[in-house]
């Protein structure tokens, strides 16, 4: 999610320096769903893949959380300035998997959750809030609306 907000935080609030911080958010992102993959797969199922296979395919979570950690993959793979080099225009359409990645994660979280899922859909609302800022007529919208914000003026005298 943080590093989903960066871009919209930039586009309404004018702070380029959130831009810098996208790549290692996303970077941190993969390291958690590596290391709770790793949990899942070796703690939970001590890498036993007869176990593994049935725990994927038959608890619709595991799934979903699978299916989000494949497309994560790519993308902190291919997150270097040497890969967006080589990839040119194709770098920006792969690393746009983040989108439905966010979705899975959501997704997994919610069907992960037993009882009260209030906290998984808060998190789902913030996501679908950060894609819908990428909409090309959202996104200009909220331009607009961050540029006619007044800056305040300190009218204390600095010592």
């Amino acid at each position: 999610m943080l590093s989903l907000a960066c871009t919209p935080v930039n586009t309404l609030l004018g702070f380029r320096p959130a831009l810098r911080l996208r790549r290692p958010l996303g970077l941190y992102a993969f390291l958690y769903a590596a290391l709770h993959f790793l949990t899942f797969t070796v703690l939970d199922y001590g890498l036993d893949p007869v176990l593994l296979r049935e725990a994927i395919f038959a608890k619709r979570y595991a799934l979903v959380g699978f299916a989000a950690f494949l497309l994560l993959a790519p993308l902190a793979i291919t997150s270097t300035k040497g890969w967006m080099r080589r990839l040119g225009k194709r770098w920006r359409r792969l690393h746009a998997l983040v989108y439905p990645a966010a979705l899975l994660v959501i997704i997994h979280y919610v069907w992960l959750v037993k009882s009260d899922i209030r906290v998984p859909l808060l998190y789902g609302g913030i996501v679908v809030l950060l894609l819908l800022a990428r909409l090309p007529w959202v996104k200009k919208r909220v331009a607009q609306l961050g540029r006619r914000r007044p800056i305040p003026h300190d009218s204390t005298p600095s010592v």
